[in-house]
């Protein structure tokens, strides 16, 4: 048989896999978001996917490696979010890390509200062995790259991140959107007034 032949199929079984493997990972966090991860199952997951386990199992190690795969893709969008909004406010000309940071962090914000029920899912405590270090670890990371902004301000960069991680938790699990939106303007506006050398 030509390759010629052969790319078309090839094309169709990775098309097919992606789309269980999305199915798989958007099942999942329907399944968490409504049960919670340890009450969740494998069986409830490809049940709502419309897959068999062996799908699942072929795509993920199990259902610790499905919630860490929703968090990493997460992190991933959320990482974009505060990547484009410093690049805008650098390119309008704003060279000062405190706009630069809140940019970052109402981008962040954002991120949590417009994605709720999955944000609040990494920060109820319901997760797999050892996510907390996981969590503790993608925190010190977000600190390094804040520290960045900061120059040889390590000081500024622990109060500012520990405020916004604070911000992060009552926004993301508050029960009125609407109040956690105001809320987080208010706390933005105060680590804003955080005066730095």
């Amino acid at each position: 048989m030509s390759s010629d032949t052969e790319r078309p199929v090839t094309m169709r079984t990775s098309e097919r896999g992606a789309a269980t493997r999305g199915a798989l990972l958007e099942a999942a966090k329907e399944t968490f978001i409504t049960s919670g991860f340890a009450e969740a199952g494998v069986t409830d997951v490809v049940a709502r996917a419309g897959a068999s386990v062996g799908s699942l199992y072929h795509h993920f190690s199990g259902k610790a490696d499905l919630y860490l795969t929703l968090f990493d893709e997460f992190q991933k969008r959320q990482a974009q979010r505060t990547r484009q909004a410093v690049q805008e406010a650098r390119a309008a000309g704003e060279t000062d890390p405190m706009p630069q940071f809140l940019a970052a962090a109402r981008a962040y914000l954002e991120g949590c509200l417009a994605e709720r029920d999955l944000a609040a899912l990494f920060l109820r405590g319901d997760a797999p062995p050892g996510f907390e270090v996981i969590m503790r670890d993608r925190l010190r990371q977000w600190a390094r790259r804040t520290a960045a902004l900061f120059e040889h301000e390590d000081a500024l960069v622990v109060v500012v991140t520990g405020a916004l991680a604070a911000v992060v938790q009552e926004v993301t699990l508050s029960d009125d959107p609407e109040a956690a939106r105001r809320m987080a303007e208010d706390a933005l506006r105060i680590i804003g007034e955080i005066r730095h050398p």
